[in-house]
């Protein structure tokens, strides 16, 4: 009998794309996963609500969608989600969307309590800076990008978005030292607007915030960064809206 000798490997070059977005069971994180999954991403998608989670994963179906319930600033959460990813092939796209509007109803700044003011840090900043720090080998292998969910509260001056405007501000300065820094990853910090989401609402209990589009509504802003590999920078969605997409 004629036996073989070992067979060369053979390497399966794939197109798919792999994203981890952070707060992806609700508003703008969990469009975006949609919106992903229908263009044939891989996903990796947190929450804290592992039940509201599960069922945003449901609606990415068919897409390959890994789900990690946990916080984002917990350590050994980023570095589950930096190895889920990894197990994936290795990261293409990294969506910070996971934040906190902090205190509620919004407090002068005179009258903030400061372990809110840290905790807001805490998830809008350090989170997201720490898990860029994690993903960054990989997407430079794969020439990736970052994209880091900011407001127009960052920039301007309401009263009583001291705390959440400064930590978002924070956010934006680190985006644009790390797009100075980084030459194969692209950097991106988009202002969404003013959405119809549950964080939106906590800003203003007991207000009626339908006139406010939804979620959806921006996503192919966002995807229009992704397709046509935008220079770093920060963006409004509405400048970036196709067309025929603006309201």
């Amino acid at each position: 009998m004629c036996r073989r000798g070992p067979q060369p490997s053979v390497t399966i070059m794939t197109t798919t794309k792999n994203a981890v977005i952070t707060g992806a069971s609700r508003g703008l994180g969990l469009a975006l996963a949609r919106g992903l999954a229908q263009d044939g991403w891989s996903l990796v998608i947190d929450a804290r609500d592992g039940v509201a989670l599960r069922a945003a994963a449901s609606a990415c179906l068919p897409a390959d969608v890994t789900v990690l319930p946990g916080d984002i600033t917990d350590p050994a959460h980023r570095a589950a989600l930096a190895r889920a990813v990894e197990d994936l092939g290795g990261p293409d796209l990294l969506v910070n969307n996971a934040g906190t509007l902090g205190a509620s109803p919004l407090p002068a700044l005179a009258d903030y309590p400061i372990g809110e003011l840290r905790d807001a840090f805490e998830v809008n900043v350090l989170a997201p800076i720490a898990l860029t720090q994690l993903l960054l080998p990989g997407l430079r292998r794969r020439g990736g990008a970052v994209l880091s969910i900011t407001s127009d509260a960052a920039v301007e001056a309401y009263a009583g978005w001291g705390g959440y405007g400064a930590a978002k501000a924070a956010l934006e300065q680190a985006s644009n030292v790390l797009a100075a820094e980084e030459n194969l990853v692209r950097v991106w910090w988009v202002d969404p607007g003013d959405l119809r989401t549950q964080m939106h609402q906590q800003a203003f209990p007991g207000a009626d915030i339908s006139d406010r589009p939804l979620p959806e509504a921006v996503v192919p802003a966002l995807r229009k960064l992704l397709t046509e590999r935008l220079p770093d920078g920060r963006y409004r969605a509405a400048e970036l809206m196709p067309s025929g997409a603006r309201s």
